[in-house]
């Protein structure tokens, strides 16, 4: 008997699930209510896509271990992504002050393009298996009860009727009507994204205990695609980070490289200091930054888009694994388990590694076998507690964050992660804990370990850094630029 699994969203999460799924189960097939582009193109479906995404180094091992045929890191730089090692190829201002550059060449590589190019290639990927499919469709529920899913609820999307593939292929049985359908499944995955509707399914189910938690610092996200300027090609990764330590709102910025030699220009504020969506103000907000670094550098580029702005940045949880009851062959993963502020840039990763999840349980048993769902709900927790616990443990200290205030817990983790993050400007050691847990190659734990711990509390060992470490070659460009905008030429590299 034909076995099928339906997954819903096309994104990154739904497509990696697919791809779990795809060995063990005959046809995997895949919802979306959008038409998907054929090409690195963006859709309306994706909230945060035209703004700065990273693939950190826990995603990208579990992306190549999802798609081993695929060469996932090969392909996403066959088609323009960058490579960059953050010990080495980043510029990062932290509250503390600038982080040193390592000659660690091979640690810590952050995979950087747009999030439209990372889901066509991944999307590609996955496609090539015969056995998954994409069918544009508007999941309405679950099928089944408490104990298990049976199965999707459908309506159709755009011209009003169902994808004639639904019909033909997988057997979708049509109301009276022909507005709603029911497709069965052996196993569902809800890969839906911030849209998700997962409670009101459960509880139409009748799970009706799933605790939720909001934290939401008014983030908004400014973003806009410049041409790399004539000499920059090269140019890192560029952060200038929010300081939660302050009392005051959080400003940031960041220089992404992306494909076709651009730079993705990301500024983010928090609650009363947002930034702005004119294009001048965009430049005076980047040039009034704690460092005009940014400013200064787009300032003398082309730019290629209008400033994005978007929203849609709250820290959103579900605490599905700890309901008293969980359906067999159904699991939630991506955002529709959990949302994180995009401004800490691990959301996929996250999704990523709730997908290898997924597909190492379903390798060792059963699809369908009792609490294997459960199972791998838990499992995909762990990778979101990860990610929770440094994003909402930062937002919880900017003023007039909606959802929560700060605990005696959350400062003592901030005043750790300040003494850490001030060692770190100035030792390796402290330096990789930190990207230990930001690049998810290991949990929050990492951060107890006797060399953090020495490390935060014996401070630096080399004095703090007046300006960017800017090599030669890049302090050369900069000392070209216009320096109508003042405040200076950076430090060179220590």
């Amino acid at each position: 008997m034909s076995r099928r699994a339906v997954v819903i969203g096309a994104g990154a999460a739904g497509m990696l699930a697919a791809a779990a799924l795809s060995p063990v189960v005959d046809h995997v097939v895949v919802l979306d209510r959008d038409e998907l582009p054929d090409g690195p193109e963006h859709r309306t479906g994706v909230p945060q896509g035209r703004h700065a995404h990273l693939l950190m180094h826990g995603g990208l091992e579990a992306m190549e271990k999802l798609l081993p045929r695929a060469g996932m890191r090969e392909a996403l730089l066959a088609a323009g992504a960058r490579q960059i090692p953050l010990s080495s190829g980043m510029l990062a201002l932290t509250p503390a002050g600038w982080f040193r550059r390592w000659r660690h060449h091979d640690a810590y590589l952050t995979i950087t393009c747009s999030r439209a190019l990372l889901d066509w290639v991944v999307r590609t990927a996955v496609l090539r298996d015969a056995n998954v499919t994409v069918h544009r469709a508007q999941a309405t529920g679950l099928l089944g009860s408490a104990r298990k899913v049976l199965g999707v609820r459908l309506a159709p999307v755009a011209d009003g009727a169902f994808d004639p593939g639904l019909l033909a292929g997988h057997g979708l049985r049509l109301s009276g009507d022909g507005r709603e359908g029911e497709l069965d499944a052996d196993f569902v995955v809800d890969a839906s994204g911030r849209g998700t509707r997962i409670v009101r399914w459960l509880e139409a189910l009748g799970i009706h205990d799933v605790r939720e938690e909001n934290l939401d610092s008014g983030l908004v996200n400014a973003t806009r695609v410049h041409r790399v300027p004539e000499g920059a090609r090269n140019w890192p990764l560029t952060l200038i980070q929010a300081d939660p330590y302050s009392g005051r709102p959080g400003r940031s910025g960041m220089i992404v490289p992306i494909e076709n030699d651009q730079w993705m220009v990301s500024l983010g504020g928090t609650r009363g200091s947002e930034p702005p969506k004119d294009p001048d103000a965009f430049l005076a907000y980047a040039l009034d930054l704690p460092s005009p670094l940014v400013g200064r550098l787009i300032a003398e580029a082309t730019p290629l888009t209008p400033v994005f702005t978007s929203h849609s940045t709250s820290n959103s949880r579900r605490y599905l694994e700890k309901t008293r009851l969980w359906p067999d062959r159904f699991v939630a993963l991506g955002d529709a388990a959990a949302t994180f502020n995009p401004l800490y840039g691990q959301g996929i990763s996250v999704a990523a590694l709730g997908a290898q999840s997924l597909a190492e349980a379903v390798r060792q048993t059963d699809v369908g076998a009792p609490g294997l769902a459960r199972r791998v709900q838990r499992e995909a927790a762990r990778y979101v507690e990860a990610a929770w616990s440094v994003a909402v443990s930062t937002d919880v200290l900017y003023p007039g964050v909606e959802g929560g205030r700060p605990t005696l817990a959350h400062r003592l983790t901030a005043g750790y992660s300040k003494r850490l993050t001030t060692a770190a400007t100035g030792s390796y050691r402290a330096a990789s804990a930190v990207w230990d847990i930001t690049c998810m190659r290991t949990g929050p734990t990492r951060l107890m370990r006797p060399d953090a711990l020495l490390s935060a509390l014996i401070g630096p060992p080399l004095p703090a850094l007046s300006g960017p470490p800017l090599t030669a070659d890049e302090r050369a460009f900069l000392a070209t630029l216009t320096h109508a905008h003042g405040r200076g030429t950076p430090s060179p590299a220590r």
